[in-house]
């Protein structure tokens, strides 16, 4: 091995070994929104999940504050209500229709695209978000219309929620030692030195 070679080799061991690593438990990971209306009912579901730039919002049916009794009345009052459940879900985590993408729309019955689509069309006033529409052969609760959304929103221009915490916060890992914030003095001046030699 050329004398070169050998201290490619130093020079890289050095850098790998004193860079700062990603501190365990990153802040950037998914995190699972749960309203106490949502856990008291028991499903086996969050509201909306943050993941990076993005809020993706549960399947919203017609249903009436946080109970599983749908609002009366069919497509057109169930569709005005999944839409507010939906609004209401955006607004309580920083979010609002304005930010929203994209949509997609489970109907019970795809003849009533046009009457849903009127109800639809009073709630995205700026834009409308991109859009998919399926006729289903049954939705949960006898329900006419579900609807999902996803919408943009940076985490750096989101304000912590008041209403509900991240249901993992309290089992979130913390950083670990191997974040620089954590070396010894030992191993701090270690790296110091052997940089200024590789420098000099």
């Amino acid at each position: 091995m050329t004398r070169r070679a050998a201290l490619l080799i130093v020079v890289v061991g050095i850098v790998l070994a004193c860079r700062p690593s990603a501190p365990a438990g990153s802040p950037h990971g998914p995190e699972y929104l749960a309203s106490p209306q949502t856990l008291s009912l028991g499903l086996p579901l969050s509201d909306a999940v943050r993941a990076g730039d993005f809020l993706f919002v549960s399947g919203q049916l017609g249903t009436v504050d946080g109970t599983d009794a749908l609002a009366p009345g069919g497509i057109g009052p169930e569709a005005a209500q999944a839409l507010d459940n939906v609004k209401a879900i955006l607004e309580r985590h920083g979010s609002s229709m304005d930010a929203v993408v994209k949509c997609t729309v489970f109907l019970a019955d795809i003849r009533e695209w046009a009457a849903f689509n009127a109800v639809y069309r009073e709630h995205f006033r700026a834009h409308f978000p991109a859009r998919s529409a399926l006729g289903s052969s049954g939705l949960s609760l006898g329900a006419r219309v579900e609807l999902e959304c996803t919408a943009y929103a940076p985490a750096a221009r989101l304000a912590p929620s008041a209403f509900t915490q991240p249901i993992h916060d309290a089992i979130r890992p913390q950083p670990g030692p191997s974040s620089e914030a954590h070396w010894s003095p030992v191993t701090r001046n270690s790296c110091e030195r052997s940089r200024r030699k590789l420098y000099a």
